[in-house]
């Protein structure tokens, strides 16, 4: 079941397309839904600029998901861009899972990703992932707002990354589908989007009580990314992939405002 909050948190970072140098941060909250129920509730603020990004989420398991796997986490990834690459240097993700802390915080030099922190220590669950993997890494929050800044250019979301999150090594590859027209359920966003299909495939990190070639078998989904209300960027507004614990899982967007606004509300 981690993993997969994992991978919706990243992809949840989709951040703003084609955002303008004026842009406000956007704050959204997401609901993640599997066999009709609520497993997951995520807020994800979007600060992107030409100059670098700020990509924050925090989410935390619900209802039966809870009884299974309690935890909660928040991620951060700050960078700048240099051309057409993102340049991370900072990621941290805290939480507890499990009624364990847990701590990720990975920097940046040269290029390459520095493990700072990792609580517990990762050679009590994983395998180590080899020094050569890593080279030329970034992380998934980046990563996703790297592919999000090529569909504003390109307007296809066809992209991959190389990804480190300090504890394993994955690849990820998205792919356009063209628009379709999200439509109307509870209290969601509709309207037309942007369909991404994406792939994530584990290349090193394996944890060491599972099978390699079940841990190495890709996860993939689907991904709808438009502007939730007029003037603003474009951001995930549905994301649908399979999780190993509950099946099928949907990721919807409930409300999507400026992050300054709704700082005044609060």
């Amino acid at each position: 079941m981690q993993a997969s909050p994992v991978i919706l948190a990243g992809l949840l970072a989709l951040a703003p397309l084609a955002a303008p140098a004026q842009a406000q941060p956007i704050r959204a909250t997401y609901d993640v839904y599997a066999a009709g129920m609520t497993i997951l509730q995520l807020e994800a603020i979007f600060d992107i600029s030409p100059q670098g990004y700020r990509v924050e989420t925090r989410l935390r398991t619900r209802g039966i998901a809870a009884a299974f796997v309690p935890g909660e986490q928040t991620s951060r990834a700050v960078g700048t861009w240099r051309g057409d690459a993102a340049r991370p240097s900072s990621f941290r993700a805290e939480g507890v899972w499990r009624g364990r802390p847990r701590l990720i915080d990975l920097g940046w030099e040269g290029g390459n990703p520095v493990i700072q922190a990792l609580v517990p220590p990762n050679d009590e669950e994983r395998e180590a992932v080899p020094e050569a993997d890593r080279l030329g890494t970034i992380d998934s929050l980046s990563a996703m707002a790297l592919l999000s800044r090529a569909v504003a250019t390109t307007g296809s979301c066809e992209g991959q990354a190389p990804v480190f999150d300090g504890r394993r090594r994955s690849d990820f590859i998205s792919r356009n589908g063209g628009q379709e027209v999200i439509r109307p359920w509870r209290a969601a966003w509709h309207g037309q989007a942007l369909r991404c299909g994406f792939e994530g495939r584990l290349v090193s990190g394996f944890m060491r009580d599972q099978r390699r070639d079940q841990a190495a078998a890709p996860q993939r989904g689907t991904a709808w990314i438009a502007a939730p209300y007029a003037g603003a960027p474009p951001i995930p507004v549905r994301i649908e992939m399979e999780s190993r614990w509950f099946g099928s899982a949907t990721a919807v967007l409930l409300t999507a405002e400026s992050s300054t606004v709704a700082q005044r509300s609060q």
